[in-house]
């Protein structure tokens, strides 16, 4: 690339320096560029464009829409009213010669504003970089008054990286109003990206108009009460109040208009065979027992899903011909995932069509559903998205890929040559848990914070060159079990949607976390404006453990380049009574640290961080595992386990629990001299709603300083609780009078074993996660 290309380490700072000197002689003050997401090519300018009243707007015949979209913005968000007669101008161009169909270029000069791009999305793009150059208050309608603005001259080629920029929501288990869904819409269009999922038929309610099927408005739409707290927290409780809603069709084409206009196409889910419990009790012919359900009341998975018998791929047909007509985009997402095979293995006329169509089993049975189902589809134009389940049994012939449980499925379908859309739920599930503070509002629980999402790279490591070419992109998923309000929805979106959104459209090259979040501290004040509930984590503490030559340490961090504060006697920071942190802290004993960001006024910002550091015989010692944790949940590696802190007691993906997916664990630790132990304990995550097991047993062996080995077999009792606690004195179970010094402690921790039927997870091994070992 040529010297063109701006380098996303020029941070915010230096370009204030750059717009300094530009801006100067012109004795106009422009804002400096911190656009989100950041752009392919950028480079900054001398002078700035002046807009006024006596700004010209013009355009291409084709790009009238977004000109008069952009026209709109400025006028409402201000004094100033455009013309068509005046030598400052702002032009919107078509240019053929621009290869990407969303790409654009900006060029601000001091007296022209150049929009060229290909297309409308393009164009629309480049409003969208254009907009972010603008006061901030022109995000909210009659509130400023200001006619005349300074935009900084600058030149911006930009293009995506990927053609699927998309967010989902889940709009099943709670309901939110057309308002709401404009909203979301709206801000997805702000950063670029170009498709919604909407997430439209769940066990907890059917949410879409079906006019030959009334009964889906009338009893599907709709549950009895909903669960109250986590799917975990027993005895479970419900509100007792009846909750539902739906979208006639008017109002879905009118959600439609409104997302084309802003150049985002709606995918529509309608899930099948499984989370069709909803449908069901409107319709229990559609079950394979024909037996009266309900409308589901919690959270899960079901074993009430569609029977395979005519009537129900008649029924499917009608309901897709209805969607079809509402929805002009190319794809309709079937589902496909979580489908537990319970009812089909006992019902005489799904064994009798395995027998019939030469059905390897049940999950033949699920592929042939799929592949019946997407031929019908594909008839009238439109091609299939499902869930990775679809693999499952063989992958329908023309059918893309959403890669929800980690990359394997999308690494498996991109081989197998089909297009794929990640969406892990280790980087691209927003209903996680997004800080580690205890008053963080209920989540369904893992750890997913900014700076995770933003280090996503969609492009699996185990795909070629030509393989990587399937993957059309990444989706960013919002579950709402957990979100009742569109308040909690935003929460919960924002800003893990914006980073997402830079993964997405900006190249690798340009990308940069430090400057990111320069970036993102002033979109943030356009949400303010815009009145969304955002999350803001940008002003918290971060802190490890290190051991280095026998002494530990522990280092605090923060994303921004304001100063920390701290204590190490539980005592809340302050410039007064606290320490400004300037290197590692040294840890002797344990140890209570609180922390918080100041600015230079000495005013506190963003919540206390504060950390309990237990020093424990094993802290800094050698540690082995048989097996490594499953990526999504190594974030402190097996140091983890030995390092002093202890996990949350709320959520299970924090850096501190480590987990396992399915296998025997094994851990060795090493002890630098031999070392007199009494007590072993650790706990284990037993989240059953998540797959998550605590095990049945704890084994040990200590290899004493003599070489004898001494072992024992203890099992483990499991209350029930979210949290399963183990404890060993060692003397209960060697009741020999004498010191024991070991050099080696070995544990043995076999995984809980395949999830029953009829429970979250069926058919497939436990996961295990465990927190720290403390050695006494």
């Amino acid at each position: 690339m040529s010297t063109f290309r701006q380098t996303t380490q020029i941070t915010i700072y230096t370009t204030l320096i750059l717009l300094s000197t530009a801006c100067f002689k012109e004795n106009k003050i422009a804002i400096a560029p911190s656009i989100i997401p950041v752009p392919s090519e950028q480079v900054i300018t001398r002078g700035v464009f002046t807009l006024n009243n006596n700004t010209k707007l013009t355009y291409d015949d084709s790009l009238k829409s977004i000109a008069n979209f952009f026209k709109s913005y400025i006028e409402n968000g201000s004094n100033i009213k455009l013309n068509t007669s005046s030598k400052n101008s702002i032009h919107f161009k078509i240019d053929t010669s621009i290869s990407n169909d969303e790409g654009y270029q900006l060029k601000v000069t001091p007296n022209k504003i150049l929009i060229s791009a290909k297309s409308k999305k393009g164009a629309f793009y480049a409003f969208q970089s254009l907009r972010q150059l603008l006061p901030v208050d022109f995000e909210k309608p009659n509130t400023s008054n200001k006619t005349q603005i300074a935009i900084q001259c600058l030149e911006i080629r930009d293009n995506p990286e990927f053609e699927y920029r998309g967010m989902h929501l889940d709009v099943g288990r709670h309901f939110f109003s057309v308002d709401f869904i404009k909203k979301y819409i709206n801000l997805m269009s702000m950063l670029k990206m170009n498709t919604f999922h909407w997430h439209l038929t769940e066990d907890q309610g059917w949410r879409i108009e079906i006019k030959k099927y009334p009964k889906l408005q009338e009893v599907a739409a709709y549950r009895d009460e909903t669960l109250i707290g986590h799917y975990n927290e027993q005895p479970q409780k419900y509100d007792g109040k009846k909750y539902g809603g739906f979208y006639t069709q008017e109002e879905i084409k009118e959600v439609v208009k409104y997302a084309s206009e802003r150049q985002i196409t709606i995918i529509p889910e309608i899930e099948m065979p499984g989370h069709s419990q909803a449908a069901i009790a409107a319709y229990p012919e559609l079950g394979c027992t024909g037996k009266q359900v309900k409308v589901a009341t919690k959270w899960g998975v079901f074993e009430d899903i569609y029977c395979s018998k005519e009537s129900t791929f008649k029924f499917l047909e009608d309901v897709i011909d209805e969607v079809i007509e509402l929805f002009p985009g190319k794809y309709i997402h079937i589902g496909g995932d979580e489908a537990p095979k319970t009812r089909w293995k006992e019902c005489a006329h799904c064994q009798n069509l395995i027998k019939k169509e030469d059905l390897k089993d049940e999950q033949g049975l699920q592929s042939y559903f799929i592949g019946r189902m997407e031929k019908y589809i594909n008839s009238k134009g439109k091609q299939i998205i499902g869930w990775d389940e679809i693999l499952e049994g063989g992958l329908a012939p023309n059918a893309t890929v959403m890669s929800w449980r980690g990359i394997k499925g999308a690494v498996e379908a991109a081989k197998q040559e089909h297009n794929v859309i990640l969406t892990p739920g280790s980087h691209c599930y927003f209903d996680h848990y997004q800080s580690d503070n205890e008053n963080e509002p209920l989540a369904i629980g893992g750890f997913l914070p900014l700076e995770k999402v933003y280090s996503f790279n969609p492009i699996p490591e185990e795909l070629t060159k030509e393989e990587s070419k399937y993957v059309l992109g990444a989706q960013g998923n919002v579950w709402t079990e957990y979100m009742q309000t569109p308040e909690k929805v935003e929460y919960m979106a924002f800003p893990r949607a914006i980073a997402l959104a830079e993964v997405v459209w900006s190249s690798s090259k340009n990308k940069n976390y430090g400057d990111f979040v320069n970036r993102l501290e002033h979109f943030q004040k356009r949400l303010d404006l815009l009145n969304v509930n955002y999350a803001n984590h940008l002003y918290e503490v971060k802190g490890e453990l290190v051991s280095e030559n026998g002494q530990l340490t522990y280092k605090l961090e923060t994303t921004t380049e304001k100063k920390i504060i701290y204590s190490l006697d539980g005592t809340k920071p302050s410039y007064l009574l606290g320490f400004e942190y300037k290197k590692p802290i040294k840890i002797n004993t344990d140890t209570n640290i609180k922390s918080a960001i100041f600015n230079t006024s000495k005013k506190q910002l963003g919540l206390i961080f504060e950390q309990n550091i237990k020093v424990h015989k094993a802290v800094g010692k050698q540690i082995f595992l048989n097996v490594a944790p499953d990526k999504a949940y190594n974030a402190g590696g097996k140091k983890a386990l030995i390092n002093g802190i202890s996990g949350n007691d709320k959520r299970y993906g924090d850096k501190e629990w480590l987990g396992f997916s399915g296998e025997d664990l094994e851990i060795t630790i090493n002890f630098d001299t031999p070392t007199e132990i009494n007590n072993i304990s650790t706990r284990f995550y037993n989240g059953n709603g998540q797959w998550i097991y605590a095990p049945k047993t704890f084994n040990l062996e200590l290899k004493l300083e003599n070489g004898k080995i001494i072992s024992s077999k203890n099992s483990i009792k499991n209350t029930g609780n979210l949290l399963v606690s183990f404890n060993l004195n060692i003397s209960q179970w060697y009741p020999e009078n004498e010191i024991l010094k070991s050099t080696q402690l070995k544990i043995t921790i076999p995984n809980y074993g395949v999830i029953e039927e009829g429970k979250q997870g069926a058919g497939h091994k436990a996961w295990t996660f465990i927190d720290e070992i403390i050695v006494e």
